[in-house]
């Protein structure tokens, strides 16, 4: 398992324990300030050598990049939905050389990667629903620290870290007033990336109808809230796939399903209409839910497992060698470096 941020965890925590469920022994790749994120029985890799010890048939990425370096078929398995926070050959779609398969979300993602598989000749692609999303469809938590139902909405708030595109900012004054009306319980996230200062600003938020929680809670909140409040994020996109409404502010792509508004002073309104479900709204969040995750069994994570599986089988066919792009090679293993020892 390879991931360089903690939003990466929850990603690959779902698809690490159905490996682990098949027998198939498992490693973490993560840098040393994400260490102590791991739990004791999430063993970390090291060095190279390591990693060339384990032999590992893949190396499951929630990066845009893995290094050449490690062993393995490199599966691209993303760190969040397309959220069109740019043009699509530098975002969701953009193709850098490094993954071999990638297992994609949805019908959405999958015509346009299988497009570009055909184009390049040197990767394949599966659909396969992503296995972040495998927890909100399971079994809830025996025991969890959200707030217990008591009659009132409970909304949740997050936000992107760019700063063009983020309204955490802006939001909260707006936050700190709604949060004293008392009529609303609030749960409130920031992306890992976002300042000391703004994360300092938002743990000053909590009241007794308002938590803050760090992104590795994500799926918790996700599954707890009523409603989402947002901006040009892909959790926008998990928390439809629930088929529950979304507010955005200044989303860069405003959306059918989505409720936006310019400015943080509408939003407040546009949660009470949110919350009152209106069914033009509702159909179009179902219809978008089905577009880029139609997978509701929670199982995605072992059709990621079948998806390699196959690949060794060679159900894809003959694929060309990956482009041999010396300058993203030399990062690649430049980055690597700071993850492990390169012995």
């Amino acid at each position: 398992m390879f991931a360089t941020e903690t939003y990466a965890l929850p990603i690959l925590r779902p698809l690490a324990a159905a490996a682990r469920a098949r027998g198939i022994d498992v490693g973490w790749v993560v840098p040393a300030a994400m260490a102590a994120s791991l739990t004791p029985d999430e063993r970390r890799i090291r060095s190279l050598r390591d990693a060339r010890a384990m032999k590992p048939e893949a190396v499951y990425c929630a990066a845009n990049w893995v290094s050449p370096a490690l062993p393995g078929i490199k599966v691209q398995v993303f760190h969040g939905f397309n959220a069109q926070k740019r043009e699509p050959d530098r975002g969701h779609f953009a193709i850098r050389g490094f993954f071999d398969l990638y297992a994609t979300q949805g019908p959405s993602t999958t015509a346009p990667f299988a497009e570009l598989a055909c184009e390049h000749g040197y990767f394949a692609v599966r659909e396969t629903g992503w296995p972040k999303l495998d927890p909100l469809f399971g079994p809830a938590p025996a025991a969890s620290d959200m707030p217990a139902r008591d009659g009132r909405p409970v909304v949740m708030y997050a936000s992107t870290f760019s700063h063009r595109l983020s309204s955490a900012p802006a939001m909260i004054e707006p936050l700190r007033a709604m949060i004293a009306r008392g009529d609303r319980q609030w749960l409130l996230t920031l992306h890992p990336k976002c300042s000391d200062e703004l994360f300092d600003a938002y743990r000053g938020l909590e009241a007794p109808n308002a938590r803050f929680f760090t992104s590795e809670r994500l799926v918790e909140m996700e599954r707890a809230a009523d409603v989402l409040v947002c901006d040009t994020s892909s959790v926008i996109h998990e928390f439809a796939v629930m088929g529950k409404p979304v507010v955005t502010i200044a989303n860069r792509v405003p959306q059918p399903f989505m409720l936006d508004v310019p400015t943080p002073a509408e939003v407040d309104a546009a949660i009470d209409r949110a919350l009152s479900h209106p069914p033009e709204l509702m159909a179009a969040i179902r219809a978008h839910g089905d577009d880029i995750h139609p997978y509701r069994d929670g199982r995605s994570s072992e059709r990621v497992l079948d998806a390699v599986a196959a690949f060794q089988r060679g159900e894809f066919g003959t694929l060309k060698r990956k482009p041999l792009n010396l300058i993203r090679r030399f990062k690649a293993l430049r980055d690597i470096g700071q993850l492990l020892d390169l012995r």
